[in-house]
């Protein structure tokens, strides 16, 4: 029994070295991950929050930053500053909050070859025309699994199948830093590099609300070398087909003609409401429209190539 005793002692310290070791890198960034999330709640409920848990905050990012570019081994991208950290934040009630776990390449100019920062005529100011962000297909699809049912009841969330969540716009919508979302408008032809085992374009905008006239910028999704890679930028020119515009003008037109009508109390409410939605029937034709063609527009083709380009820069072909 002694020896017993002993021998589990001896042993001991090899199980514990063992369970160690059973844990990936992924795992150990997760952990790390959680822990931080679960420390800054802890201190936001308990109204703790200030300059040096801000501070704290922006160190555990930097943490989970270098645990990163250790599993990922990154190069840099000419075009592209240094590598960030695709969590905006820590922070449970901030916007941005749970955005994909990955590594972000900024690109150091903006459209036009602007400076970031910059000051445009509109008042707006030059931010960088594109965006690579990398992380491996283990991570990924465990943010997949975190998201499933991320948004309220209601809402469509994220498909758990990488093919389907690929083509799903709210993924992009989740994924980067944004308070827009993301909107497809059509599918690219993108060529799939001899590396890739999944390649994904379309067209995009942003919209806080109604459907954008349209496209400018494009996104890639690539699974490759056991890594997955979103990559988005500015489009110029951006994509318009103006007969699918009049149209949605036209719905609009009779929209606001039906209301002023009913208001006027010249026509009854019931007919009024078997017109219908006339803004969204509007929406929806325009994007039929756009979608039969866009592919005939010269910019469209132009789409294509910058988004090939933006591929073949993110996987380092």
């Amino acid at each position: 029994m002694h020896f017993i005793f002993r021998l589990a002692l001896v042993l001991s310290p090899i199980l514990v070295l063992s369970r160690a070791h059973a844990a990936s890198p992924e795992d150990r960034y997760i952990a790390a991950r959680d822990a931080a999330i679960a420390k800054f709640a802890k201190l936001s409920s308990d109204n703790k929050i200030n300059e040096a848990v801000d501070k704290a905050e922006a160190a555990a990012r930097d943490g989970l930053k270098a645990q990163l570019a250790a599993i990922l081994s990154e190069p840099a991208r000419p075009g592209f500053g240094p590598a960030q950290l695709n969590l905006d934040t820590l922070y449970k009630g901030d916007m941005g909050f749970g955005m994909l776990d990955g590594l972000r390449f900024d690109a150091d100019r903006g459209r036009d070859g602007a400076k970031i920062g910059e000051k445009r005529a509109d008042g707006s100011f030059v931010e960088p025309k594109a965006h690579i962000i990398v992380t491996t297909d283990a991570l990924f699809t465990r943010w997949l699994q975190e998201h499933k049912a991320w948004w309220d009841k209601g809402s469509k969330n994220v498909p758990q199948q990488i093919d389907a969540a690929v083509k799903f716009e709210g993924l992009y919508t989740q994924a980067i830093s944004t308070d827009a979302a993301v909107v497809n408008f059509n599918d690219l032809p993108v060529a799939k590099p001899a590396s890739a085992t999944l390649t994904y374009g379309f067209l995009a905008g942003r919209t806080q609300d109604s459907f954008p006239e349209a496209a400018d910028e494009v996104f890639v999704a690539v699974l490759a070398n056991g890594k997955f890679y979103i990559a988005y930028g500015e489009i110029e020119p951006n994509v318009k087909v103006p007969a699918c515009t009049a149209i949605r003008t036209d719905y609009n037109k009779k929209a606001d003609e039906a209301a002023e009508k009913l208001e006027r109390k010249q026509i009854t409410r019931k007919a009024y409401d078997n017109l219908g939605d006339l803004r969204q029937q509007g929406e929806d034709a325009f994007k039929r429209c756009f979608v039969q063609h866009a592919p005939e527009q010269p910019a469209f083709a132009e789409a294509a190539k910058q988004a090939q380009a933006l591929l073949e820069t993110a996987i380092g072909k």
